[in-house]
């Protein structure tokens, strides 16, 4: 199950058991002193070979002698405890108490490590403290009485010595392995920690590079960072989780500089394979998460609570009813039932349906179709390696942020090449007079031409004597056949998502402008001979990729990992490709304000060529003028 596993079900076999406790019962947390260095060696030995003999003479050859830790000019020697970073530290130390647990006489015995709970009354819990006492001295374990603590809703445990010095806790304040065991004030202390946090990421995020600040708030700093409470403990109706996805809110727009309605936070909120960023609200997320734990840890919760009266799990009945409620459909089932996704995809269809829906014309609908189609979006999954060409500057990521989510991120202006430009700046994707235009389209030619011959496919850019009708050149040309015998010759072309001639085809069909200026362009090198084989790569510029060139893109990828043995290059290969995309869209942007200087618009962008800049294209205009 592994380790967050073992978690989840010892927190949610706890809570169970407080929730249906009499009153004469308790729960006791014990702590012991530096428990994983004092664990006697020999007994741990001992229990080695009798469980797991398979591996007793190494263990025997690492922990029969002591071992020498060094401190400047002292030797120390050890003799006890397991080896700090011994990969087998966890497995030694529950060997060795195993035995002592299952001396114990209360109905609730769970341990994760060295985190022991017990749970019955006060008779049971005596009896066992004083077994721990005595034993626990051969295994070298020591109480930590300062630490130990009594959850209980009564005037429990109060006549035995020992427990009589451990801390009370009230059943509200209770907390296990990081997670609270209930809805009261411990989860409230809980979430606010979080909240709190997360203000001061937000502070601290704008001091780095936006491209990493992005990464680090989805990966990390967001839902990520309550995953473990979410799905450990009963939050998913409490109000500290609206507040949360508030500071995310105000985190995200600080970080992108960009200022979001509640639609376009609604988007930024969806799974990135849905058009969003992949920054989710705990809000929405809570009760799958809980849902899907209980049900996958149910069977080990069970075991645990073997000896105990409690059977039925309040919180997860109550978990179950809020998300019936909120979703109306049935809860999955079997299987399925253990994975978060079963329970988060209806809160996922719902919310992009609801998105889709509210958009009231065809640039919104062709949006938000073209960012959520397969492959559209893999400038998000990629990491922000500078070296590998895979970092966006901070610019580029508000551009790319702003188009995604359809946000305002300039004021209207005229564009030089006269048109209107709105707040959104969409126009600057299919301007003819754009700025990195050549640029970007040579780009993504050296992208896919470095890939063929990282592939051992020897190839060539413009390809003489291999001519169109009108006389161009296809881009490229593999020297080598690439499948039946042919060569392939191949031409790039990015087309604009939202544009006039496109815009009735994509806002009904994602990916619809790339299948039609691939037909185009397939129908210009017709008459190409019957020798080479022609695939028209075209890219929208908001992401989708024709069938044809998602196919061949693929298969080079796979040609790459053949040679690399990296199983990942068909990724790397198109998230180089979304990169450049992403990155030349900030270009075209910045290209519709007034005209910069040369010098100043080289040092903003050196990838951009010389006659791609603003100063050449106003020239060029003049002259046509």
């Amino acid at each position: 199950m592994g380790v967050k596993g073992g978690c989840e079900a010892t927190v949610h076999a706890v809570r169970r058991f407080l929730d249906s406790m009499p009153e004469d019962n308790g729960v006791i947390k014990l702590d012991f002193k530096n428990a994983f260095n004092n664990l006697n060696r020999s007994r741990m030995l001992a229990e080695v070979l009798c469980y797991i003999p398979e591996i007793y003479k190494f263990c025997l050859s690492s922990y029969s002698d002591s071992s020498i830790l060094q401190y400047n000019d002292h030797s120390i020697q050890s003799v006890v405890g397991v080896q700090q970073g011994d990969p087998l530290g966890p497995l030694l130390f529950s060997l060795t108490i195993h035995p002592l647990l299952k001396s114990l006489s209360s109905p609730l015995e769970v341990a994760y490590l060295d985190d022991v709970t017990l749970g019955g009354n006060e008779e049971s819990l005596s009896k066992d403290i004083d077994v721990i006492l005595d034993k626990g001295k051969e295994l070298g374990l020591e109480l930590n009485l300062h630490k130990c603590e009594v959850i209980s809703s009564g005037s429990l445990l109060m006549h035995h010595p020992v427990i009589g010095t451990f801390s009370r806790v009230k059943v509200e304040e209770g907390t296990l392995l990081g997670a609270p065991l209930s809805t009261g004030s411990a989860m409230d202390s809980t979430l606010t920690a979080r909240i709190e946090d997360l203000q001061r990421a937000s502070k601290r995020l704008i001091l780095i590079s936006r491209h990493d600040a992005l990464t680090l708030l989805r990966f990390s700093l967001s839902a990520p960072k309550l995953t473990y409470t979410l799905r450990s403990s009963p939050c998913f109706n409490h109000l500290s989780l609206s507040k949360f996805d508030e500071q995310l809110r105000v985190c995200l727009s600080t970080i992108t500089n960009i200022q979001l309605s509640d639609v376009q936070w609604k988007q930024a909120s969806l799974p990135i394979k849905r058009g969003g960023l992949g920054i989710r609200l705990v809000s929405e997320v809570a009760s799958s998460a809980f849902l899907s734990s209980v049900c996958a840890t149910k069977i080990l919760q069970d075991s645990i609570l073997i000896c105990t009266d409690a059977v039925n799990d309040s919180s997860y009945l109550r978990a179950l009813s809020f998300w019936t409620h909120m979703y109306n459909c049935s809860a999955p089932l079997g299987e399925a039932a253990y994975i978060q996704r079963s329970w988060d995809l209806h809160a996922i269809e719902d919310s992009y349906k609801q998105i889709l829906e509210s958009q009231s014309n065809a640039t919104d609908r062709a949006r938000i179709l073209a960012v959520s189609s397969p492959r559209s979006s893999d400038w998000l999954h990629a990491y922000p390696i500078s070296s590998c060409g895979l970092h966006l500057d901070d610019e580029a990521i508000r551009v790319a942020v702003g188009f995604r989510l359809g946000a305002r991120i300039c004021e209207p202006h005229l564009c030089p090449c006269g048109a209107v430009v709105d707040s959104r700046g969409f126009h600057c994707l299919s301007c003819r007079k754009s700025a990195g235009r050549a640029s970007r389209h040579h780009n993504l030619n050296d992208i896919i031409w470095r890939a063929l011959a990282k592939a051992n496919v020897p190839s060539v850019k413009e390809p003489p004597g291999l001519l169109r009708s009108d006389g161009k050149r296809p881009d490229g040309l593999t020297m080598i056949p690439w499948h039946g015998g042919k060569c392939v010759a191949w031409d790039v072309t990015v087309t604009d998502t939202l544009a006039n001639s496109y815009i009735n085809a994509t806002s009904i069909s994602a990916g619809a402008a790339a299948e039609l200026a691939a037909v185009r362009k397939s129908e210009k090198y017709r008459d190409l001979p019957s020798a080479y084989d022609f695939l028209p790569v075209a890219i929208e510029t908001f992401g989708p990729v024709n069938e044809t060139a998602s196919e061949f893109l693929a298969e080079l990828g796979r040609r790459i990992s053949a040679i690399t043995q990296e199983k990942r290059e068909a990724s790397f290969l198109r998230q180089r490709i979304s990169m450049a995309l992403q990155r030349y869209n900030a270009v075209c942007f910045r290209g519709s304000f007034s005209v910069l200087d040369d010098a100043v618009y080289e040092e903003a962008y050196p990838y951009l060529q010389i006659n791609d800049s603003p100063v050449r294209h106003q020239q060029k205009i003049s002259a046509h003028s």
